[in-house]
């Protein structure tokens, strides 16, 4: 009997428990919904993609990009992009759509991508000297994005961080050698803290894994004159920085480059003199060959 009334009130009591549980989950619930509103007004997707791989993911981009350089006449700029499986469960269509956008802008710069995987892709860019180098590199990092992200920023409130990237290359001409003086520059500070409307969001330097590259036959000399420089990692004849978001990264080095034009003019200076050296030296002079035939008709 008594043991019927004990289990009587316990399951009583286990009911009016799980009923405040469950007032109590909603009620937390609600409560946080509406701080994460006052606290993060935010309405583009984008953002809240980003805020959410900062909590969940780590290097779930990594951006390699190089310059190699062949001689002073050819070279080709270097990209390989790879994304994490995890970042585009998230949002697939933005990052699948930013990965279209490169393959795009790369067939407008006569240059060609290679799929690794949906997630991973190769691209190359030729360029034939230097100002071509220059304009294709800058053009591609400074160009606007694809229309559909255009369209999805313009229908947000919020602004997505602005990145600027510029490029120089000054060369100077030895005749057999050419100097190069490569100066690049990128602003990366507006990644450091995404945010909206002076809230901080997310730090992006722990999802974000960048890399400049510049390969040439003889090596680079690394310049550092300014307190933004970076120090590179010398991997053979490649010199290889890691980029810091939030910062303003300065990348300054020297090198030089074989010139064709110059060694091929050497080449064929040689050569005539060569030939006329050969001819003056192990053959007779054709001027007295010449007399010596006139003479001999002559006497005839």
């Amino acid at each position: 009997m008594n043991y019927s009334i004990f289990r009587k009130i316990l399951v009583r009591f286990t009911k009016a428990f799980s009923f405040v549980l469950i007032k109590m989950a909603l009620f937390i619930k609600l409560i946080s919904r509406s701080l994460i509103r006052r606290i993060f007004p935010i309405k583009n997707p984008i953002l809240w993609l980003v805020l959410l791989s900062s909590l969940l993911l780590t290097g779930c981009v990594d951006y390699d990009a190089g310059v190699t350089f062949n001689n002073s006449n050819s070279g080709e700029i270097v990209q390989h992009i790879k994304l994490g499986e995890r970042l585009t469960s998230f949002s697939g269509d933005y990052v699948y759509e930013w990965l279209h956008s490169i393959e795009r802008r790369t067939r407008q710069l006569e240059g060609k991508t290679q799929r690794i995987s949906p997630e991973e892709i190769i691209v190359k860019i030729p360029f034939s000297n230097g100002q071509e180098l220059q304009e294709k590199f800058n053009d591609f990092f400074n160009s606007r994005t694809n229309q559909k992200a255009e369209a999805l920023q313009k229908a947000s409130t919020s602004e997505l961080p602005k990145i600027e990237s510029n490029l120089l290359i000054n060369q100077n001409n030895f005749v057999l050698l050419v100097r190069n003086r490569l100066i690049y520059d990128l602003d990366l500070r507006s990644l450091s803290l995404i945010a909206s409307r002076g809230n901080v969001l997310s730090d992006t330097g722990s999802i974000l894994d960048l890399e400049f590259s510049i390969k040439t036959p003889w090596g680079a000399r690394n310049i550092q004159r300014t307190e933004t420089a970076i120090n590179p990692q010398k991997q053979g004849k490649q010199l290889v920085w890691q980029l810091q978001p939030g910062q303003l990264n300065h990348i300054e080095v020297i090198f030089w480059l074989p010139s064709p034009l110059g060694i091929g003019g050497l080449l064929i200076i040689l050569f005539i003199w060569g030939g006329i050296y050969l001819r003056y030296t192990f053959m007779p002079d054709p001027r007295v060959q010449f007399a010596s035939d006139t003479k001999a008709a002559a006497t005839e």
